[in-house]
């Protein structure tokens, strides 16, 4: 119930004093282990029923509150809103006159619903609260489920879009975008993405198909391929949603789209691509509900969790995370920024482009076309008097110097590299042209990470892997004697993927005086990794038998990624 907003939630609780502070703060604490949101969580410990919490989330939003909801809706109230507009938005109408409408809302926190329903249905729009659980059984009896399958939608187009020309004027582009079929097919495979709770979707254009692809848990899974004329009418609707240049299909664009879905807030950054056969366009889904911005929910081991937390109350210097992309980089720095994100502390940060809206954090979105890139943003920083500095990735020489420069004047710098491991984040920077003593006087903390995906714990099942795999791990074979391997296999719950979710393996080196020396000296990657170990790292690929121990992952996923 309202994973979306565990920080207002504990706030609202905690203001209405229905649980006292040590007892609020223990059950935050342990629901970030378990997945759960903090109003189940509370729920669950017996201390507070789902009613007290649902009328305090109601008095905090300056909502009505319905402790029982109708058994049915009538059916003129059903008919003041359209069945697709209620799914997505994921509310029931309640009461409604010829000036105003009342809805029982799914997610009251969404803006959204106010201000789109307010202009689609041009009346004034009232949220009533209820429990989320009792709101979807009634939106599933009141509009019945979702009644359109993708099949179905490609069943009505028919034929309709099979004469597409080459040269399609904006008018015809644009029409062809707001055609109800496309729309309800673009929105349905949306919606689908978020529910499989992917990461990207792409649309690909071949010379005799039409490829859509989800990405889950890092892995790319393919949906039955659309009619290969549906690309144009389909890219196009993309492009008009993401206030992109219709008609531009010779160069690449970016943008973003702001959209409700099933109820849920969600942010999509979009990118096209112009191919041999058509744009190809990839939406990056940025789903807050998926990720969690906290610390505690990273898996991080406690060494490490510890050692993060001293560095950002450091007063100055630089912390660096590297991995390859996608390996949640980004969502490390910020959940190190949002330990240090008061009143009392000042962040900035330069992204390219921002990422997850953070409040009490100042984010500036690099924008290449005006000259804004990270160097200059972060000079730029420097005479905004702040405490904590966050760079979304040193490039360049120049934007080390500038970061090295922060950190030397009292600054905290965090920022990301593209290296494959924690000491190959040394030797890049030297690469690039940074003097060694300058990296040695403000680098503190290195750490790599890789993300692998979770075997999911409703069918994880214990095996005796093969002699051939346990050789590739390159182990002590009395080492793994008595130690327990597992694998997924296959539920409704994971997709039959025998995989749910992902988890961090992480190397991290603490620049200590001894390995500041080696930096002075400009000593090889090898030798600084070498003085690590022997300070106690431990590498991702020992990080990653902890997770295959653990019962965590398989050694297929350690050995792909480390």
């Amino acid at each position: 119930m309202f994973e979306d907003h565990n920080d207002t939630v504990y706030e609202i609780i905690k203001g209405a004093k229905l649980l006292d502070d040590a007892q609020l703060d223990e059950i935050n604490e342990s629901h970030l282990h378990t997945g759960k949101s903090l109003a189940d969580a509370v729920i669950d410990s017996g201390v507070v029923e789902r009613g007290p919490i649902l009328e305090a989330i109601a008095g905090f939003l300056g909502y009505e509150y319905l402790d029982t909801l109708p058994k049915t809706i009538d059916e003129a109230v059903a008919a003041s809103i359209q069945p697709s507009v209620a799914r997505m938005y994921a509310v029931v109408p309640y009461k409604v006159d010829a000036v105003s409408l009342q809805v029982l809302a799914q997610d009251p926190f969404n803006p959204a619903i106010i201000d789109d329903l307010t202009f689609s249905l041009n009346k004034d729009i009232t949220i009533v609260v209820g429990d989320p659980a009792s709101i979807e059984r009634l939106l599933v009896d009141t509009y019945g489920e979702e009644d359109s399958s993708i099949d179905d939608i490609l069943g009505e187009m028919g034929d309709s879009f099979n004469e597409l020309g080459d040269e399609l004027s904006e008018g015809d582009l644009t029409d062809m975008a707001n055609q109800t079929p496309i729309i309800r097919f673009v929105n349905l495979v949306l919606q689908q993405a978020i529910r499989d709770k992917a990461s990207d979707v792409h649309f690909e254009p071949f010379e005799k198909e039409f490829r859509i692809r989800y990405r889950i848990d890092g892995a790319l899974y393919e949906m039955a391929p659309p009619p290969r004329n549906l690309a144009v009418p389909v890219t196009s609707r993309v492009k008009v949603l993401s206030n992109m240049n219709i008609s531009e299909t010779r160069i690449p664009q970016d943008g973003r789209i702001k959209m409700t879905i099933a109820g849920r807030p969600v942010d999509l950054r979009v990118s096209t691509l112009p191919t041999q056969f058509g744009e190809s366009v990839v939406l990056r889904v940025l789903d807050k509900s998926v990720v969690n911005l906290d610390l505690e929910a990273l898996s991080l081991p406690d060494d490490i969790l510890k050692t993060i937390r001293s560095l950002v109350d450091r007063p100055n210097g630089i912390f660096i995370v590297t991995g390859p992309t996608g390996s949640g980089k980004t969502t490390t720095l910020y959940s190190a920024l949002r330990e240090v994100n008061d009143v009392e502390t000042k962040i900035l940060t330069a992204e390219d482009p921002v990422e997850y809206e953070i409040d009490g954090i100042m984010q500036v979105a690099v924008n290449h076309q005006v000259g804004l890139d990270f160097s200059r943003a972060l000079r730029a920083f420097l005479r905004q008097d702040p405490d904590k500095i966050m760079v979304g990735e040193i490039r360049d020489l120049e934007t080390a110097q500038i970061a090295v420069q922060a950190s030397l004047t009292g600054h905290v710098v965090l920022s990301t590299l593209h290296t494959n491991d924690a000491p190959g984040a040394v030797t890049r920077l030297i690469d690039m042209g940074l003097e060694p003593f300058l990296i040695s006087a403000s680098l503190e903390a290195i750490l790599a990470q890789r993300l692998v995906r979770r075997i999911c714990p409703t069918c994880r099942t214990a095996y005796e892997p093969g002699q051939d795999l346990i050789e590739m791990l390159d182990v002590d074979p009395l080492e793994i004697a008595d130690k327990d391997f597992y694998y997924g296999d296959g539920c409704a719950e994971c997709s039959s993927t025998g995989y749910r979710g992902r988890i961090g393996l992480f190397e991290m080196i603490v620049v200590s005086d001894a390995i500041r020396e080696l930096i002075n000296q400009r000593a090889p990657t090898l030798t600084i990794k070498q003085k690590a170990l022997e300070q106690g790292m431990r590498s991702l690929r020992d990080d990653g038998l902890r997770a295959i121990f653990d019962g965590n992952s398989t050694i297929e996923e350690v050995l792909k990624y480390t």
